[in-house]
């Protein structure tokens, strides 16, 4: 592995003292709106070295004796089957998802409230699955006049018509699989229905990003602008906790212009019982104090800017994304200082395609390369033929790099390759070379008598958090692998075939 830049211990402590200290200020029940991700937070690992996926887990299931969860989801990204990209599962999958892996760690998390609901079939459909699972449902409406009327929001007709969650634990976290789920609204309405029931409430939120005691222009918060470039979010330095505080802390556009409108609403709900000043003041989160080598969180932060701006051209190529995304991506990249090239396997990956090219190693006319970067700094680089997929020869290459094993060695014998493309042949599927997926269930199986083989699959885990590059976008069976295997990988946004447009 690399130089670590993160500790996780330390931002265990912090982060878990700190969330007791926001309810006790409160002196009631604590509603926790949880932005970014819980589990396999793949952002923050990559961009903060050493981050553990799973630390804000780690949290939760240290107040877990006082913990209730509830799962948000949006009626409109269930109709619509909006994908969590990072799984490449969509919502209403991940929710089922999320609910097992808080079991796993100790969580019950069996509350789930389908917002914005309109009558969606869908989203019924979903509700009846949950509910066979022993999940409670619950159906929050579009409110009207949300945000601005807040004297009607604030009111039995406004968050008073959204049924109770019934909880029983000191803090709540309210979460979702992503953003636009209705996170906010079910905290403040649950807020509003403990106050009209006498009951002391607040509200905290715990968002990863940016990080508010970091500088505006720290790659870290750069990083966090390139990631959400989708919905244009961008980091400001926050007014009200400069007027309060006489201090300078970041937060982002959204929560800024959104505060005075969200103290207003908290102010009535609670009768002026409102301990903030600004959106700083509202969050929980610690995460910067957990960072211990600012060098290496910089680099790796740089890293992650560029690979969000080939993953907006990719999915701008592949119709899912949009020009003003590129470009706003573009941007963001330029004014961190960066370029493409910056990326090492980028330059090694174009290299590695132009030589194949020369050589006309692929047969078909259509050439594919990739370049990974090992953790000790080494470049290996692989392209497609007539057997695999270029990712799949890159794989196999970089493990027998890591495992000392000579080039011309065959992880595979030769007739099973043979054998398996015959099949393919004979099934009239596309292509007949193997994609990466389909190429590791070979060599798990080839490793119970190729010695070599079983040498090759014992490196796999070395290959996590390696950066790779591909000269094409990739395939799903090649995502799949590449994914599972927890390489960070781009690619140029070209389609690896002839007959397609390419960006």
């Amino acid at each position: 592995m690399g130089k670590l830049g993160f500790d996780n211990e330390k931002y265990l402590r912090e982060q878990t003292q700190f969330i007791f200290e926001r309810k006790n200020l409160i002196n009631g029940r604590l509603y926790l709106e949880c932005g970014g991700k819980l589990l396999f937070d793949y952002h923050a690992a990559r961009i903060l070295p050493g981050f553990d996926t799973n630390v804000k887990m780690r949290v939760f299931q240290s107040l877990k004796d006082s913990l209730d969860v509830i799962i948000c989801i949006n009626a409109a990204d269930i109709e619509h089957r909006k994908m969590r990209s990072d799984f490449g599962i969509t919502y209403d999958t991940d929710v089922f998802k999320m609910i097992d892996d808080f079991a796993a760690w100790g969580i019950k998390a069996n509350k789930v409230v389908i917002t914005r609901f309109t009558g969606e079939k869908s989203a019924m459909n979903f509700a009846d699955m949950l509910q066979r699972r022993g999940v409670n449902v619950f159906f929050h409406k579009p409110i009207n006049g949300y945000p601005e009327n807040v004297e009607y929001i604030v009111s039995p007709e406004g968050y008073g018509s959204n049924p109770y969650i019934p909880v029983e634990s000191d803090v709540v976290i309210v979460t979702a699989p992503g953003p636009g789920s209705g996170k906010l609204a079910t905290c403040l309405s649950q807020v509003y229905h403990e106050c009209s029931s006498g009951r002391r409430a607040g509200y905290a939120k715990y968002e990863s990003f940016p990080i508010w005691n970091l500088p505006i222009d720290h790659p870290v918060n750069i990083a966090y602008e390139a990631a959400t470039a989708d919905i244009g979010d961008y980091n400001q330095i926050d007014p009200f906790y400069l007027s309060s505080t006489g201090k300078i802390a970041v937060n982002y556009n959204r929560d800024i212009e959104a505060f005075p409108l969200l103290k207003r609403i908290l102010d009535k709900i609670t009768g002026g019982d409102v301990h903030y000043n600004s959106p700083t003041d509202m969050g929980v989160n610690r995460l910067g104090f957990g960072i211990i080598d600012d060098a290496v969180v910089r680099v790796a932060s740089n890293q992650e800017i560029i690979r969000r701006y080939f993953r907006a051209s990719c999915e701008y190529a592949q119709g899912i994304g949009t020009k003003e995304t590129v470009t706003r991506s573009n941007a963001i990249m330029e004014k961190a200082g960066l370029a493409v090239d910056m990326r090492p396997t980028v330059p090694v990956a174009r290299h590695a395609l132009e030589d194949a090219i020369m050589r006309g190693k692929n047969k078909d006319g259509i050439t594919c390369a990739a370049a990974i970067q090992l953790h000790d700094g080494r470049m290996v680089t692989g392209h497609n033929s007539q057997l695999m997929h270029a990712s799949s020869a890159l794989v196999f290459n970089a493990l027998k790099t890591l495992a000392g094993i000579e080039k011309q060695v065959e992880l595979i014998p030769r007739e099973v390759l043979d054998s398996i493309s015959s099949m393919k042949t004979v099934l009239k599927e596309r292509g007949i070379s193997l994609n990466l997926d389909e190429a590791l269930i070979c060599l798990a199986m080839s490793a119970t008598m190729n010695p070599a083989a079983k040498e090759a699959l014992k490196c796999l885990p070395k290959l996590r958090g390696c950066e790779s590059h591909m000269s094409h976008i990739p395939s799903a069976g090649d995502s799949s692998g590449l994914r599972k295997l927890g390489i960070n990988v781009t690619s140029e946004p070209k389609f690896p075939s002839s007959n397609m447009r390419n960006f």
